[in-house]
């Protein structure tokens, strides 16, 4: 794809998707097969998901089979079920989009206690179940939004779905030059055993986005409001998310001008993997050695403009 110049982030959002315009994706969107998803999702914990949630839940290329909740318990503010937090947003999406007939399993209220025990739940069965029914020679891809907690349960229940599945997820800090792993990152701080079993598992396919990447996908508040707000529904659920979020961690930008979308950019890698670049690294040092892949780079202004056609023709229905 022929990369264009950056627009600033002040640029109005109408701007910036008619420059991308969704037809010049028509194409592939036709004539390809939209990829079998499960989202597992953290919802409760953050912004971002609820953005990508939403998008995913519109996006051609993505056939979202399920969506699984999953725990958050390394926040200061964490509730004690904080699982129950995420699986009610995530049915409160569902309903809003009209996607209720999306399976919407909840998963475990707690991390794994070591690398081989795994936390038995209703969104693990549910992974089993779907890749074990996944055609021969076929792949289920997993995206998950938080700690690996689901997904490496269902793994540890049982193995048969390991060549069945195609792991993506969003954690890590990483130097590509170096190959220097960094594991103090939120998601993996939430489950690190988790993280370990993916890791060590032999020909489990793992692609990995890595908050160094994700980290430049930042959406701006006005540009939010002029797509999303007073158009009822999804749109306004979105903003007021945003609104009333505590984004206690930050000092600077008191008053959320701006967000990083995080999750909004693995989802959008999965569908449109021509608007990312990936290498193929080996895997930390303090893990079983074998090739997984990482995202080094995105095109933001694409992915953007993406997210603003999708939700802008969802809210004019």
């Amino acid at each position: 794809m022929q990369r264009r110049t950056f627009i600033t982030d002040t640029t109005k959002f109408a701007l910036l998707a008619s420059l991308y315009p969704m037809e010049s994706f028509a194409t592939a969107t036709q004539t390809t097969q939209p990829i079998r998803v499960i989202i597992d999702a953290d919802t409760a914990n953050e912004v971002d998901d609820l953005y990508a949630i939403a998008w995913a839940l519109l996006e051609p290329r993505l056939d979202v089979i399920g969506l699984t909740s999953a725990q958050w318990h390394t926040n200061p503010r964490t509730p004690n079920d904080s699982v129950g937090e995420s699986q009610r947003l995530n049915e409160e999406i569902l309903e809003l989009m009209n996607k209720t007939a999306i399976p919407a399993p909840q998963g475990a209220n707690f991390p794994l206690v070591n690398e081989q025990r795994a936390q038995p739940s209703e969104a693990a069965n549910f992974i089993i179940k779907q890749a074990l029914a996944t055609p021969e020679g076929e792949k289920l891809s997993i995206v998950i939004l938080g700690p690996c907690t689901n997904i490496a349960s269902a793994i540890l229940i049982e193995r048969k779905i390991i060549p069945k599945l195609s792991v993506n997820y969003l954690g890590f800090w990483h130097e590509v030059e170096t190959n220097t792993w960094n594991k103090r990152e939120f998601n993996t701080n939430n489950d690190p055993n988790s993280v370990n079993v993916l890791l060590n598992t032999p020909n489990l396919e793992f692609r990995i986005m890595t908050a160094t990447t994700s980290q430049h996908l930042v959406f701006e508040k006005a540009v939010m409001d002029d797509l999303l707000k007073g158009r009822g529904g999804i749109g306004d659920y979105l903003i007021d998310r945003w609104d009333n979020y505590d984004r206690f961690w930050q000092a600077t930008d008191k008053e959320k001008t701006k967000w990083v979308m995080w999750d909004v950019a693995i989802l959008a890698a999965l569908a449109y993997p021509e608007l990312v670049e990936e290498k193929e690294v080996m895997t930390p040092h303090d893990n079983l050695a074998r090739n997984i892949k990482v995202y080094t780079k995105i095109d933001v202004p694409a992915m953007k403009a993406n997210f603003g056609h999708a939700l802008d023709a969802f809210l004019k229905k």
